[in-house]
């Protein structure tokens, strides 16, 4: 069956299913690390990427956005030049109804009939103003480091700001 669009499970709708011990077969993330770059340096400025509107951001749009953000950084900067630090965490699990499509389906699907849903993926569900994705750097780097952030933001299914502000 092929991937649904994202905008599918965009939207907050419906209770939150986090409860993975209960549930089997729940794919895994996608997103290998959280954490990127030179995780020892001491870095003067921090650059977050900043959700506008509340939404799910599903596993396979964090990773994305993280493999382009880190790649132009990698390029650009260098390794040993910056941190990068993913800050939400695919928890919700999502849930889809799938149909069969097809010459003779109407025989053999049952519609929305005792319909759960099997399991899909994994989302973050998102706050307004909250950080998604923060990148450490220098001061000279700080324009490498918005140009990456804007393409990850690209990946995302919510409209995004870059805030650059003294890291703590």
């Amino acid at each position: 069956m092929s991937r649904k669009p994202g905008r599918m499970y965009t939207k907050i709708s419906g209770p939150a299913y986090t409860r993975k011990e209960y549930m089997g077969g729940i794919p895994n993330s996608r997103i290998t690390q959280f954490d990127l770059g030179n995780l020892s340096g001491d870095f003067p400025v921090e650059i977050s990427l900043i959700a506008e509107e509340a939404c799910q951001v599903r596993h396979l749009a964090l990773e994305a956005s993280r493999i382009s953000a880190n790649r132009y950084l990698t390029k650009k900067v260098g390794t040993v030049n910056y941190r990068m630090k993913i800050r939400v965490y695919p928890h919700q699990v999502l849930r889809e109804n799938k149909q069969a499509t097809g010459a003779g389906a109407d025989r053999v699907s049952q519609g929305m009939r005792r319909s759960f849903g099997s399991l899909i993926g994994t989302a973050a569900r998102v706050r307004p103003g909250q950080k998604m994705i923060s990148v450490f750097v220098n001061k000279e780097s700080i324009d490498s480091a918005k140009k990456a952030l804007k393409k990850a933001s690209m990946k995302m299914p919510t409209p995004c700001r870059i805030v650059v502000e003294e890291a703590k």
